[in-house]
């Protein structure tokens, strides 16, 4: 008997991507992570998949040289939103410096890594969404 693995409709996308949240509550990043490459085999570039798909890979990281860093960064440069692109990008680099730390790596060896990711969380302020601001008391709009 052969099974055939069933494809993601683009209809069970937004189902789908609900499970993803389900799965990561449930620190089960792997089949997390399984449905988000189902979705973008449906759907490439499917913004919320790239950046589920990056999220739960860095639920997986150890610390160590297996962790698929570059895999996590492919996904979140792939987003089109710069905001995002940079406010995600700041936090694989957190994600993998607490990893290497929890590992027991030595914590002035992850300056730079802390440094990437305060850099690139920094860098975002610049590229703040309308959405996410608030009036000030000059009628100019800044960060909420």
């Amino acid at each position: 008997m052969e099974f055939k693995l069933k494809t993601i409709s683009p209809e069970g996308i937004e189902a789908a991507l609900s499970k993803v949240e389900l799965y990561r509550f449930l620190n089960e990043p792997e089949e997390a992570e399984s449905i988000c490459q189902d979705v973008l085999a449906v759907e490439p570039g499917h913004q919320l998949a790239l950046r589920f798909l990056g999220l739960a890979i860095t639920d997986q990281f150890t610390g160590s040289t297996s962790d698929r860093y570059a895999e996590v960064e492919n996904a979140f440069q792939q987003l089109t939103d710069h905001y995002e692109k940079l406010y995600y990008t700041g936090l694989l680099h957190e994600r993998r410096a607490k990893a290497q730390l929890r590992a027991g790596r030595p914590p002035h060896t992850l300056l730079v890594l802390l440094e990437d990711a305060m850099h690139s969380l920094k860098r975002r302020k610049r590229f703040v969404p309308l959405e996410m601001t608030t009036p000030s008391c000059d009628g100019i709009a800044v960060p909420a």
